[in-house]
């Protein structure tokens, strides 16, 4: 049986959407519906935020939230997740946005589950692209091998569709992740690489290095909220569900 510990990045600064993780959404700051989320899946702890703000963690404190502080200099959520790893033992470090709270517990399951496979070093979720999406480089696009590994992520619509035949199976990228120890551990001094730099997505750091990374089915999309819009749509399918 694998111990499996979720780790929510929360940073305070945010260039496109000022302090987002705790905007409110329904009464409840906007990390506390990602914390209930995870929780309530009940495949993993603990279920902890990471932070480098005292405002961060007091708000979550005041609501029963762990929290592990980690330092300011971190460069990415991953590097948070691996100061956290340092600190709680687990097999499987999952490590989930604090800005996605339209997360509900049911996507857990077919990201954990791909872990049966030995090959599997990290997992991650895709989800049918909706087609006013297609061409939105913010929607980042998926395609994987038959045996749901992936080849390639991408700002840009892919595949392309040369013959224009009406392709609509793209897949959407949706940012959580689950690593095994040993590949979050290489993954963390890896330097960023060429493609990633290029696109700005960090997990293509994982495939120029070899790291193996599968993508499950989400049960459906999420919002994640960068913009003042993206709060408003999420707050609406936040009470639609509620």
């Amino acid at each position: 049986m694998f111990r499996i510990a979720a780790v929510i990045p929360a940073r305070l600064s945010s260039t496109r959407l000022s302090r987002k993780v705790l905007r409110t959404i329904d009464g409840r700051p906007m990390v506390e519906w990602v914390w209930r989320a995870a929780a309530a899946s009940g495949l993993m702890d603990p279920v902890v935020v990471a932070t480098d703000s005292e405002e961060v963690a007091s708000v979550c404190r005041e609501r029963g939230i762990p929290v592990v502080m980690t330092s300011p200099n971190c460069p990415s959520g991953s590097d948070r997740v691996y100061e956290v790893a340092r600190q709680i033992d687990a097999d499987i470090y999952v490590n989930i946005q604090g800005d996605e709270p339209t997360l509900t517990a049911d996507f857990f399951s077919p990201l954990l589950a791909l872990f049966d496979r030995p090959e599997v070093e990290v997992s991650t979720l895709a989800f049918r692209c909706p087609p006013e999406e297609f061409t939105n480089p913010n929607a980042v696009k998926v395609v994987t091998a038959l045996d749901g590994r992936a080849l390639y992520f991408s700002r840009a619509t892919i595949p392309f569709d040369r013959d224009k035949t009406g392709f609509a199976g793209y897949r959407k990228h949706l940012g959580i992740y689950a690593y095994r120890k040993a590949a979050l551990e290489r993954f963390a001094v890896l330097p960023p690489s060429p493609l990633e730099k290029l696109e700005r997505l960090e997990q293509l750091r994982l495939l120029e290095n070899g790291i193996a990374l599968y993508v499950a089915d989400a049960p459906r999309d999420t919002i994640g909220v960068d913009t003042e819009e993206d709060l408003m749509r999420a707050e609406a399918m936040i009470k639609g569900i509620a």
